[in-house]
């Protein structure tokens, strides 16, 4: 198949989250099964030409594109996703993607994403490609598949073209004023008759894209269960249970070339499930960066997440009294709300030996927390997929989570799962989103991790698991074939 890949954002040439993540590797993953795939980005002003090999397409550029009355000129320029023949094009116009951020709060954030999704379909019209399918990702691509069936359609070139719509996160929806009608030239009646791309008086992005394109997806099975329940899906279930036949949960893979403790150059020491001495260096390490007492029958929980309310840091903060009287140290990396920063920053200022804090964004000591720490915390109040608990899962760290979206599909309570007769557990869990469940899970966590032989079953449990690309691209390619059967 021919798949156009369109994201607002990829690595690594720009990113803020897991959709980036998810754009740089299903796409070469896909190539890998025999698929021709090109990808479209927006050429932010962080993307360096000369560090990634840019290369111009003045025979496509450049592309008049009106958006808002006006006619823009778009450039086109070319790269190659890493280790492979994928090629990756950028939509540049300085005027809209010159910005110090990648989204803003500017008054044309809608104009944006409309002159990107507009010069998308552009690009494939210039060069001369009919992809079978267009895969769009959140809000910024939403518009894409309602062009194809409307705007575009005029164009025979996209007859035979499916498209596939991807909710990474719903509560990122991209509402905008009705004046967006006139900036992306949509018809009045989809919005003010039969209200498929209106929500409370506003265009809606996503809403769009849930609404037009061929088949919809998001990215865990569970999380897809939870979007058609109110407290979940922000605002959409109505729309997502009229559509639940076309509607899928695909559980994102993660790059094992980047993440795997027997491979990661970014850790000092590398083991494998048959050798996990390693793992007890790289804590030695890990806290010794923070000037922390090793003490080895002492369990280090590691935290690598945004500091907001929807990873669950007011369960954190709500039972903070009783988890700093465990018999266990910490090490937080993350940024976010200021009150969490400030609650971690004290904490480490009052406790140095106990608790380790580091405010903003650091690589290299994420995957040395990884290795280093004996537990994963990640009490999130909604996770759509989650990685951090996959990368747990390949580095022996045992994750204790909140059960939910792609938590709840990728790790398996190890007491629930004994108590069933298996063995199979990879870690803790707790439903109910209240601080004493929260401080309960930690507890079992706390209870089984000195005996030895049980903690290394659950570490070797999830060492074991295979969550690589390979395994979703096969997923995403029925999706696709799927997809084919609704044009």
């Amino acid at each position: 198949m021919k798949i156009a890949f369109a994201a607002s954002e990829v690595v690594p040439f720009a990113k803020t989250g897991g959709l980036a993540d998810v754009s740089g590797a299903l796409p070469v993953e896909l190539e890998k099964l025999g698929h021709d795939v090109k990808v479209f980005m927006p050429k932010y002003y962080s993307v360096d030409e000369h560090k990634f090999n840019l290369e111009y397409q003045s025979w496509a550029s450049p592309m008049p594109i009106r958006v808002a009355g006006k006619v823009f000129d778009v450039n086109l320029y070319k790269s190659y996703l890493r280790d492979s023949s994928v090629e990756i094009y950028f939509i540049d116009c300085p005027y809209f993607f010159h910005r110090h951020n990648l989204y803003t709060n500017d008054l044309d954030e809608d104009q944006r994403f409309i002159c990107f999704s507009k010069s998308v379909i552009e690009a494939l019209q210039r060069l001369h490609w009919s992809p079978d399918i267009i895969h769009c990702n959140d809000w910024q691509t939403g518009l894409i598949p309602l062009y194809i069936k409307d705007n575009y359609s005029w164009d025979k070139m996209f007859a035979n073209t499916s498209t596939v719509f991807t909710v990474h996160n719903i509560g990122y929806q991209g509402k905008f004023s009705p004046q967006t009608l006139f900036n992306a030239e949509i018809s009045e009646d989809l919005f003010y008759h039969g209200g498929r791309i209106e929500q409370d008086g506003l265009v809606n992005f996503l809403k769009t894209g849930l609404s037009f394109a061929d088949v919809i997806n998001t990215v865990s099975e569970t999380y897809a269960k939870e979007l058609m329940t109110p407290e979940y899906s922000a605002g959409m279930h109505h729309l997502l249970k009229y559509r639940e036949k076309d509607f899928y949960g695909i559980i994102n893979g993660v790059d094992y070339d980047v993440w795997n403790p027997e491979t990661d150059k970014l850790i000092p020491y590398n083991y494998s499930k048959d050798d996990l001495s390693g793992k007890e260096k790289n804590k030695e390490e890990l806290l010794k960066k923070f000037n922390m007492p090793y003490q080895k029958d002492i369990p280090l929980i590691g935290i690598v997440s945004r500091l907001a309310i929807q990873k669950g840091f007011d369960l954190i903060q709500s039972a903070l009294g009783e988890l700093m009287q465990f018999n266990a140290q910490w090490i937080i990396l993350g940024s976010g709300e200021q009150k969490y920063e400030n609650m971690f920053q004290a904490l480490h200022e009052q406790m140095p030996r106990k608790v380790g804090t580091y405010i903003g964004y650091n690589n290299d000591l994420a995957h040395l927390i990884e290795a280093g720490a004996d537990i994963f915390l990640m009490p999130s109040h909604y996770e759509p997929c989650g990685l951090n608990q996959i990368y747990s899962l390949k580095y022996g760290t045992v994750p204790v989570v909140r059960k939910t979206g792609g938590l709840a599909d990728t790790v398996q309570d190890w007491n629930e799962y004994n108590t069933y007769g298996m063995d199979t557990g990879n870690g803790f869990s707790f439903v109910e989103y209240k601080p004493e469940a929260l401080v309960n899970a930690i507890q079992q966590a706390l209870f089984d991790y000195p005996n030895k032989p049980v903690w290394k079953k659950i570490q070797l449990n999830g060492m074991n698991k295979d969550y690589s690309w390979k395994h979703s691209a096969l997923q995403y390619e029925e999706l696709y074939k799927k997809a084919k059967l609704k044009r």
